[in-house]
């Protein structure tokens, strides 16, 4: 598990900005039976978290004039029990963090994996996702 003094300011870039923590399971599994859309971002330590990952969610959520209902996010190698739920719903991708996962009703519509963000803008990120929820979100 990473040390809370790495983690925490990476947590903090997300949930500063509205996204909610996924710490256990069980928040994951509620998440996950919420009505409408739910965007998860599985952040992680890795570069291109900071460098793309990260920076591409915020700014899709901050510039989509269509959003998801919920913004959450649970944390690889530190939120190990909630990680390895949502990893559960989101079979069969192989486990992938960093990773944005866009839920409706329940249900995986979309997902970026962690090779569609490594060398990539943030800005290509956020076009992605906020085409995504031009057709996922109502």
């Amino acid at each position: 598990m990473y040390p809370s003094e790495i983690v925490i300011p990476m947590k903090e870039e997300l949930t500063d900005n509205g996204f909610e923590e996924l710490l256990t399971p069980e928040e994951v599994d509620n998440a996950l039976h919420n009505k409408g859309t739910t965007l998860i971002m599985i952040n992680s330590v890795c570069g291109c978290s900071a460098g793309s990952a990260r920076p591409g969610v915020l700014m899709a959520v901050t510039n989509a004039e269509q959003k998801p209902d919920h913004l959450t996010t649970t944390f690889a190698g530190y939120d190990v029990d909630a990680v390895k739920k949502l990893r559960e719903h989101l079979l069969p991708y192989p486990p992938s963090s960093p990773a944005i996962a866009l839920f409706k009703d329940g249900q995986l519509v979309h997902f970026i994996e962690r090779h569609q963000i490594e060398g990539r803008p943030a800005q290509l990120i956020a076009n992605n996702l906020i085409a995504a929820f031009k057709e996922y979100c109502n």
